[in-house]
């Protein structure tokens, strides 16, 4: 490379715990390989439980203290990952989709795209991503903020001279069906879902001969572990955490994604976010 800049990867996430969800694997794995990344979180995770496990809505849940304690646990998951850089869009948090807090002034939801996508433009300038990661066009699962997520990325490229590799994240169908028999064998008590809860599960993700990108990031999946137990005020909801980390690394170990931007012409199913580019 004449410019003598590292190799830089960019997520863009909606939550403090969504960069260990979907990509901690990645992110541990390429900084292990000396290539700077890049997260960007775009809320402050203010709908998420308060201390106790109090929820949004409920008496003495305060967004203000939740955020700050949530960026607390997102610097701890970052120096988990060994993440090179963190920038934080501080929206607020939108909540669910359907919750009140998707209408509230200042909430990312409510945010113009084109505001979003100027602020992340301007990371993307400074940063010269090789490699960008965001949700699809569903937010993967349809919630508003990863939704908003995806659309300011998609928006803050157009408005770049930039042409780095473009991917969302997925998974595909047989790990759907996987992760569905392992919750129902942690959570004896987990009622059937209902047909329409089934179908609409059965939608998420990808049929796995349409993923581009498999990468395994086995070697890495205690570090992905311990970069969701970072953010312990959620463990509730993390539902990985129960499985302990044997378990988590035989059915997390491979990060999955769909290319939808490749300047490099790299062949696909490829096995690597940076093929084609050293």
């Amino acid at each position: 490379m004449t410019d003598h800049r590292p190799l830089t990867l960019m997520a863009v996430h909606a939550h403090p715990d969504d960069e260990a969800t979907g990509t901690g694997g990645v992110l541990a794995r390429y900084a292990a390989e000396g290539i700077r990344t890049v997260l960007v979180t775009c809320t402050d995770g203010g709908c998420g439980d308060g201390p106790g496990g109090v929820k949004p809505g409920d008496p003495g849940h305060d967004p203000a203290a939740v955020a700050l304690m949530r960026r607390e646990e997102l610097e701890a998951s970052c120096g988990v990952l060994k993440i090179s850089d963190l920038e934080m869009l501080d929206y607020a948090d939108s909540g669910m989709m359907g919750w009140p807090s998707n209408d509230a002034p200042g909430s990312f939801w409510q945010t113009p795209v084109e505001e979003g996508a100027a602020r992340l433009a301007e990371l993307m300038r400074y940063y010269r991503p090789d490699v960008v990661v965001t949700y699809d066009e569903n937010g993967f699962y349809g919630h508003p903020d990863h939704i908003q997520a995806h659309r300011i990325t998609m928006a803050a490229l157009e408005m770049t001279e930039l042409t780095p590799k473009v991917y969302w994240t997925t998974m595909p169908h047989s790990a759907m069906r996987r992760f569905g028999e392992v919750m129902r064998e942690f959570s004896e008590d987990m009622p059937e879902p209902d047909p329409a809860e089934a179908a609409a599960m059965a939608e998420i993700g990808l049929p796995d001969d349409e993923i581009t990108t498999w990468v395994d990031t086995t070697g890495f999946s205690d570090q992905k572990f311990d970069a969701l137990a970072a953010h312990a005020s959620q463990g509730e909801n993390i539902f990985f955490l129960k499985m302990g980390k044997e378990r988590f690394g035989e059915l997390m170990g491979m990060e999955t994604f769909l290319r939808v931007q490749d300047p490099t012409g790299a062949p696909v199913p490829e096995n690597d976010l940076f093929a084609g580019l050293r």
